[in-house]
């Protein structure tokens, strides 16, 4: 079970790129709001925190995918192959 939701998770390598620098640029964009807050009204930086929420989520979900692909990977090298002839011995 836990094998198909690794091949599941990393079966589209270029879309878990895509999440985690979605994820990456919400989290400048959140560091950004943040910091104006920190000099100007206090709601900003209760925006930033919200966005850098929505942004950790995203750059977890896209790095826990590109890692899956890496391990999905691993496994199918080490998966034993049915025509291997040292397989039945």
């Amino acid at each position: 079970m836990l094998k198909q939701w690794v091949f599941r998770l990393g079966s589209d390598p270029k879309l878990s790129l895509k999440r985690f620098l979605c994820g990456l640029a919400l989290f400048v964009l959140a560091v950004i709001f943040i910091a104006i807050g920190y000099y100007g009204p206090v709601i900003l930086q209760l925006i930033g925190l919200l966005i850098l929420a929505i942004a950790l989520f995203f750059a977890a979900w896209g790095y826990l995918g590109i890692f899956a692909n890496r391990f999905a990977q691993v496994l199918e090298r080490a998966s034993p192959k049915d025509d291997d002839p040292d397989l039945w011995k």
